[in-house]
């Protein structure tokens, strides 16, 4: 069995799989806010999950940059920089057979590495993901190999500068893509046009308490059709349009998959992208680049992470 663990701000969730990727076992806790708080609760889970079994295998992933070698966390700012010159590895071992593989990566790397083995990625030797929630994350494959980068850091798309006079992002650049199309950035549209007064059903809605206004809620309106809904869906669309045409003219990829939580929108962020990014990359790339979402599921983060070991 291979043991896959999806490390969150939210929650750490951890599940074993067989050989086919079907999940045996799987539990969620919330995430610890101490590294004693979190070892308890990383072993407590595998210790579950394992029981008496050794594990042939084990896979992280894990926000921020992680080295995959010796699945040291390098650097993960925020509530979890307790992590940071850990290596996650060390929560594992005593459950592992001799000859066990133990692989940590990035999140959104992981992410791809489950859709490779077991969902949209699967035959392509070129793709391009985008997890799309309160941030933008992003992991390229490339000739069949999954880019790290010379640092680790290949794949922030989220950081991918769309405006270089734009608003500053949190990583201190300006005009990151996630600072215009992210979960944080439509609700603060949103937000914004309630408190104007702006006459739509998100003000209908949430006019008495306008801070609760979610992204999904703005997708939700927009779908119905409520033009002030429609006009900040469809500038975020037209940046995260701009982004990943640029991205394709760079990686001649085969197809582009997304995940995450914007991703469940469906035809009203799908149907918008896939005619944006068309007319902008047609002319250079001469096909129609699919578009599509993410297939291994609503356990994507523990599937992914078992990938990590299933594939090193």
């Amino acid at each position: 069995m291979i043991l896959g663990f999806d490390i969150g701000g939210t929650n750490l969730k951890a599940g074993v799989l067989d050989a086919s990727g079907q999940i045996l076992r799987r539990e969620t806790v919330p995430t610890p806010a101490t590294l004693a708080g979190f070892r308890d609760a990383a072993e407590g889970l595998i210790s579950r999950l394992a029981g008496e079994i050794r594990l042939s295998g084990a896979g992280f992933g894990c926000p921020g940059i992680v080295r995959p070698l010796d699945t040291l966390v390098e650097c993960l700012p925020g509530r979890m920089d307790y992590l940071e010159g850990v290596r996650l590895s060390d929560f594992v071992a005593p459950w592992l057979r001799a000859g066990a593989v133990v692989a940590a990566d990035n999140d959104a790397r992981a992410a791809l590495a489950g859709e490779l083995a077991f969902g949209a990625a699967r035959g392509h030797r070129n793709a391009l993901m985008l997890t799309l929630g309160s941030g933008v994350g992003g992991a390229i494959v490339s000739g069949g190999v999954l880019l790290r980068g010379h640092a680790g850091v290949a794949g922030h798309i989220g950081h991918l500068t769309t405006d270089p006079d734009g608003p500053i992002c949190l990583c201190g650049n300006r005009g990151c893509l996630e600072t215009y199309f992210s979960a944080r950035a439509i609700e603060v549209e949103a937000l914004s046009a309630i408190q104007r007064g702006c006459e739509s059903s998100l003000r209908t809605r949430f006019a008495a308490q306008p801070l609760s206004v979610t992204c999904a809620d703005v997708f939700d309106c927009a779908a119905s059709g409520d033009p002030v809904a429609v006009a900040i869906i469809e500038r975020a669309v037209r940046y995260l349009g701009g982004a990943i045409a640029g991205l394709l003219h760079v990686l001649d990829s085969e197809v582009v998959i997304l995940g995450g939580q914007i991703a469940q929108a469906g035809p009203v962020l799908f149907d918008a992208l896939r005619l944006d990014v068309n007319l902008r990359t047609r002319r250079l790339l001469k096909r129609s680049v699919p578009i599509i979402p993410a297939q291994v599921g609503e356990h994507a983060g523990i599937v992914g992470a078992a990938s990590l070991a299933f594939s090193g």
